[in-house]
């Protein structure tokens, strides 16, 4: 006889294992062209066309540089909280389904892979800089890139995908 919670756990796990994939993948993407990175621009800046450089800069701070602060004590504090979100996006992930795994997988292994700066290096690299003449954004890395595609899905699906 067919057990249908037995198929019902395989096919959960099965989807668990493509988002730890995923998240493997946007972590080793991000963790490859950091260390390309620092190998190879860490003095210099590499000027890749009329709008981006690459151009390191250390980031102690959250996403594109915001609550940047000396003190050791706000940046173990935000270090605590980014790894409570983290344990948290990983339970949404787990319990998500399909399409929602896909956005929280992608947003958690951008942060995994910027979590990971801040413990090893004490700030997290960030290279890309975007610019029109002398307006430049904030300097970001590949990391920051799947997180901000993942938070996008999320508000996208939030605005155009019907809940019954």
């Amino acid at each position: 006889m067919i057990n249908l919670k037995e198929i019902k756990n395989k096919i959960v796990l099965k989807n668990n294992i493509y988002s730890l994939l995923i998240i493997f993948i946007v972590f080793f993407l991000d963790r490859y062209t950091k260390i390309f990175i620092l190998n190879n621009f860490n003095e210099s800046t590499f000027y890749l066309n009329d709008f981006v450089n690459f151009d390191l800069v250390w980031n102690t701070g959250i996403g594109f540089g915001l609550l940047s602060f000396n003190s050791s004590l706000i940046y173990n504090l935000i270090s605590i909280f980014i790894c409570l979100i983290l344990i948290f996006l990983t339970h949404l992930a787990i319990k998500a389904d399909k399409f929602d795994k896909l956005i929280f997988s992608t947003i958690v292994g951008g942060a995994v892979g910027n979590f990971y700066d801040r413990i090893v290096f004490n700030a997290v690299p960030d290279f890309i800089d975007l610019h029109i003449g002398n307006f430049h954004w904030f300097t970001f890395n590949v990391a920051d890139i799947f997180i901000t595609l993942g938070i996008l899905a999320f508000i996208m699906k939030g605005f155009f995908v019907k809940n019954d």
